[in-house]
């Protein structure tokens, strides 16, 4: 049950970098035709990022404690030390920047080049961060498995 959880976490985080994605490209051609879809998909870009981050934090709440110290006494102790450490803080950035995406997303996009560079930007820093996130989780991930490896000649 908590392998599920956790990989319900991860795919949450990956379908809120894929409709970011969708929400950037999809500024990139705003008309009156796909202004709606715009909004509605920051929108669901936010609902994803909020759901991620309670799950997530439900997990390392719950689940995280006995992994954190695999992987501090194994080979690995940066993939704590660094990596979740970065996560936790970077994550709030991530909150903050999803949350406002469909407030920018509710000005002019048609009309307004500044309100379309404002969208653009705000979805770019999610999509670099996001993916920044997903790969710390990864390293995260790997540090508890090699944690759990038996040592060789010990």
């Amino acid at each position: 049950m908590t392998l599920a959880i956790l990989m319900l976490h991860a795919l949450t985080g990956m379908f809120f970098i894929l409709a970011t994605v969708f929400v950037y490209a999809d500024t990139l051609s705003v008309c009156t035709m796909n202004l709606e879809r715009i909004r509605l998909m920051s929108r669901i870009v936010a609902i994803l990022m909020w759901v991620t981050y309670f799950i997530g934090g439900w997990w390392y709440v719950v689940h995280y404690a006995p992994e954190k110290g695999y992987i501090l006494k194994g080979p690995w102790p940066f993939a704590h030390e660094f990596f979740m450490e970065v996560k936790e803080h970077v994550i709030l950035a991530l909150l903050v920047l999803s949350t406002f995406l469909p407030i920018a997303a509710a000005n002019d996009l048609v009309g307004s080049k500044a309100a379309r560079k404002l969208v653009l930007w705000v979805a770019a820093l999610i999509i670099l961060t996001g993916v920044g996130i997903e790969g710390a989780g990864a390293i995260i991930s790997m540090g508890a498995k090699v944690g759990l490896l038996p040592v060789v000649g010990g």
